[in-house]
């Protein structure tokens, strides 16, 4: 559980500095040069990340609680929306026009649409760590930058393509979801 904490903070933490030190940022860019920054700030996202997927295969899960059978298609439907707003924020849309931070967003339902079908440690670790990341991270971006300034808004066809990418992305993700967590969309894969 250790590795799968440190991953976290190191990620999260990693991404903070933007919005949170940004005196800190500029400082390390010129005494480091803005490629190197760059590359030392890519090499610790991708050993968050590592840690994160060590951790998380290392750690014997404890359940803290039961996740209502209920919230099984409400989450299903939680992460549709999640990828959608992932797709959007790097593309023209006009949810970019109501929705300041898309990707973040899509990371905090990603989070919650998780912490409704897992009820185990590592689970509330990893899924409430960056639910909790991504709400303090769009914090401290509208503390830094003010006043949201909203882009142009794009013709439908734009939204239209959106929607397509979103449903070859859910599918795609939906369909190797068991190599990638070792779970199926279904349920647990069979023995």
């Amino acid at each position: 559980m250790t590795l799968l904490a440190i991953g976290i903070l190191l990620f999260a933490g990693t991404h903070l500095v933007k919005a949170l030190a940004p005196a800190l940022r500029s400082d390390l860019q010129r005494r480091l040069g803005a490629n190197a920054y760059k590359g030392i700030f890519s090499l610790l996202v991708v050993a968050g990340i590592g840690l994160i997927i060590a951790g998380w295969r290392s750690t014997v899960p404890q359940w803290v609680y039961t996740p209502p059978a209920s919230a099984h298609l409400v989450a299903l439907a939680l992460l549709v929306v999640a990828f959608w707003l992932m797709v959007v924020s790097s593309r023209p849309s006009r949810l970019r026009r109501v929705i300041r931070h898309p990707q973040l967003s899509g990371v905090a339902l990603w989070g919650i649409a998780h912490l409704l079908l897992n009820g185990d440690s590592r689970a509330v670790l990893l899924f409430g760590g960056m639910t909790v990341w991504a709400l303090v991270e769009m914090a401290a971006i509208n503390h830094r930058d003010g006043v949201w300034i909203k882009a142009e808004a794009p013709k439908p066809g734009a939204d239209l393509l959106n929607l397509l990418i979103t449903g070859v992305v859910v599918a795609l993700l939906a369909y190797l979801h068991p190599w990638l967590a070792g779970v199926a969309i279904t349920g647990p894969l069979p023995q």
